[in-house]
């Protein structure tokens, strides 16, 4: 039976949109496969791993219609990327099979029934909904990702809180070393509510949302969130757990700033860690009246050191910290200036933005 006949790069599109949450191998070999759903107006697209789903359509420009298969989303998506440019695809079923053609290529892929194929149940309670722009959320979701724990006991950390109040919506992530929080406007939140989103949905949302104004919007429900933008749906399991009190971390009361070129430090850093210890990573500040100096040594007895110009007037400082964290927010905020605040050599490190309160880093100091 002829399924469709479609141009190469429009099949891929939604396809590669939808094959990067399949795992290659699973317990349930129908995991790995995606379930194509060809419907009278729309082709539809869908992969899941039981915690998230994705699905991606396009307009079904033909006659057919009412028909779905299940085929391995790897192999599908590794032999269309294969296929010469603008190549013209016909796709028939027959005996279990999908049999693909295109000019003297053929190929035959083994199929499992779509009615095996499990869904995300959508029965859930919506509790509230938001919209913002693609831009906005990627750009919020950059800003505090690198600081998601990874396989940590404490599940709940593994993934980044979403808190929903009106006129605002939050993001932040923590390890336990470091943790990051940033905020935005948002007048269409209806009703305050939080969640805390696994970190393949987060890495996998930053992969598919656009740098572009078009709109995505947010439905936050009991058990499930989710993300409606363009021609692709993400659903998504919630993490349950309570979340560690993330304002009790920020300190507010700190007396010794210094603002910053963030290039300058960046450059500064990435220099003097590559003397680093390769175990613990460890930096040294140490602020003087109007320098800073960033020090770094290791067991072979190697040292590096920066000495940077700085406008600095209060106590002297020396400070100790994992220079791969300070990277981390060095590299994912996109400002011209930083403003690092102390309180003394036991005390955690708060980085913010001049001039604007959005966005807060907080990391604990380390002996060296």
């Amino acid at each position: 039976m002829l399924l469709m006949k479609i141009n190469k790069e429009e099949f891929l599109r939604p396809l590669q949109s939808v094959a990067g949450i399949v795992e290659r191998r699973h317990t349930l070999p129908i995991l790995s496969n995606v379930l194509i759903q060809i419907g009278d107006e729309n082709i539809a697209f869908i992969a899941t791993d039981l915690e998230i789903q994705i699905t991606a359509t396009l307009s079904n420009n033909s006659d057919k219609g009412d028909a779905a298969i299940t085929v391995s989303a790897k192999k599908l998506q590794d032999i269309v990327r294969a296929l010469p440019e603008n190549a013209e695809i016909s796709f028939d079923s027959k005996d279990s099979r999908l049999q693909l053609k295109a000019g003297k290529s053929q190929f035959s892929l083994q199929t499992l029934p779509a009615d095996d194929f499990p869904k995300l149940a959508l029965s859930d309670e919506l509790i509230s909904e938001i919209s913002l722009s693609q831009s906005l959320l990627k750009q919020l979701f950059n800003q505090v990702q690198y600081a998601m724990a990874q396989q940590d006991i404490r599940y709940y950390l593994n993934g980044l809180l979403m808190v929903l109040e009106p006129g605002v919506i939050k993001v932040v992530a923590t390890d336990g070393h470091r943790l990051s929080l940033a905020s935005m406007g948002a007048e269409t939140v209806n009703q305050a509510a939080e969640a805390i989103l696994p970190r393949k949905t987060v890495t996998e949302l930053i992969k598919l949302l656009g740098d572009t104004e078009e709109e995505v919007k947010i439905s936050l429900g009991k058990n499930l969130v989710t993300f409606t933008f363009g021609n692709i749906i993400l659903i998504s399991k919630v993490i349950e757990g309570k979340f560690p009190d993330y304002n009790k971390v920020i300190p507010s009361h700190y007396s010794n700033h210094v603002v910053l070129d963030r290039l300058t430090l960046l450059h500064a850093m990435q220099r003097a860690s590559i003397l680093s210890n390769e175990k613990f990573r460890g930096v040294r500040m140490v602020l003087m009246q109007d320098s800073m100096r960033v020090i770094c040594n290791n067991t072979e007895q190697e040292e590096a050191e920066e000495e940077l110009e700085i406008n600095y007037a209060s106590d002297p400082l020396d400070i100790g910290f994992n220079v791969t964290y300070l990277l981390d927010v060095l590299n994912n905020i996109n400002t011209k200036e930083v403003d690092c605040s102390f309180g003394d050599a036991n005390s955690s490190c708060l980085i913010t933005v001049p001039g604007d309160d959005r966005f807060k880093y907080v990391v604990m100091p380390m002996r060296i």
